[in-house]
């Protein structure tokens, strides 16, 4: 048996069903587009943007994002996630 050191995780989803105006739909689908992104998924980023973070956890605010977009991110992991470098 070989191992590729890889492991894999499950994630729930729940479907939900949103009513949006035209234009808010418009622009939501605009912004997802120029990032790169569905839809959903824009709207998901937008929705944790906006609830309270758990502030004895400040790394949660991060959790389920991907990439940072600074290649040197993970040189720099205190500083992006706690505000500073010990």
């Amino acid at each position: 048996m070989t191992s590729d050191n890889s492991f894999g995780y499950t994630v729930i989803m729940i479907r939900t069903q949103i009513s949006l105006s035209e234009s808010d739909y418009k622009a939501a689908k605009r912004e997802a587009k120029r990032l790169g992104i569905s839809l959903a998924e824009f709207l998901r980023r937008t929705l944790r943007g906006a609830l309270s973070v758990d502030t004895s956890k400040p790394w949660m605010k991060y959790a389920g994002m991907v990439e940072s977009g600074d290649p040197n991110s993970s040189n720099n992991v205190d500083e992006i996630i706690y505000g500073q470098k010990d």
